[in-house]
């Protein structure tokens, strides 16, 4: 099935509940993407689990995502291992009460992914055996994935990295953003090099500094013979020695 017949098989086997079905992502990332009440969160699993053409067997994950006024959006994944195809369910919660169905009953694999969505959100899934901490330490206080969530290190100290003015006391205006480590233009290298050492790119993270000219022996000068040097316990029987002795001789 492509995606947008996985969607509109969804929303066929949820009438007359008012789903939306769309395809979020393109070519061979594009996956059916349906839009339910909360009403019908659980319904909407189970159809896509338990219909033949569907048959997503496979849970994926589950998460969500910070709508701020608009509420929380719970987007969960499933997968056919039969026939290769995915959808992505999607339902929107308010943020004065944001509570879902748990679905652990129908995916039990689930069962981590709504304990962690439920501590980085606040979002409460009705049924769950057991939302306990997951990740975060038991004094933690907050949800750090919603977006009114102050981070401590803004707090204690101003990010050098604020694209727009006011949104720290960083500065006032756009500034560029490297990737952490990275240097900026003008400052490559891996050896720094001190002002006025006459390196490449002098400056505190200059290039590298130039490289010692290498002493070598002067040359022979052309048809001159360096003097040989006599090997250890040489004798009068040498070859060499010999044809020495006979150049003489002839001269």
């Amino acid at each position: 099935m492509t995606p947008e017949e996985v969607g509109l098989r969804v929303v066929a086997l949820l009438a007359p509940v008012e789903a939306t079905a769309s395809v979020s992502g393109g070519q061979s990332h594009a996956r059916a993407t349906v839009d339910v009440p909360p009403s019908s969160w659980a319904d909407a699993l189970r159809a896509a689990r338990d219909d033949a053409e569907l048959a997503c067997d496979f849970f994926d994950w589950l998460s969500a995502v910070d709508e701020l006024a608009g509420g929380f959006d719970v987007v969960v994944h499933l997968w056919s291992t039969r026939h290769r195809h995915g959808v992505l369910l999607r339902t929107r919660v308010p943020r004065e009460t944001p509570t879902v169905a748990s679905v652990v009953d129908l995916y039990p694999g689930a069962a981590w992914h709504e304990r962690e969505t439920h501590e980085m959100f606040g979002i409460d899934f009705a049924g769950h055996p057991g939302l306990a901490p997951l990740l975060l330490p038991p004094e933690f206080e907050g949800h750090p994935l919603r977006k009114e969530f102050v981070l401590a290190s803004r707090v204690a100290k101003p990010w050098p990295g604020a694209k727009e003015p006011g949104e720290s006391e960083a500065g006032g205006g756009r500034r560029a953003i490297r990737p952490p480590g990275v240097p900026a233009p003008g400052e490559w290298g891996t050896t720094p090099t001190p002002a006025g050492a006459a390196g490449v790119g002098e400056g505190p993270r200059g290039g590298t500094p130039a490289r010692p000219a290498r002493e070598r022996p002067a040359r022979p000068a052309p048809g001159a013979r360096p003097p040989r040097t006599p090997r250890a316990g040489a004798t009068g029987d040498d070859p060499a020695a010999g044809r020495d002795g006979d150049e003489g001789g002839t001269a």
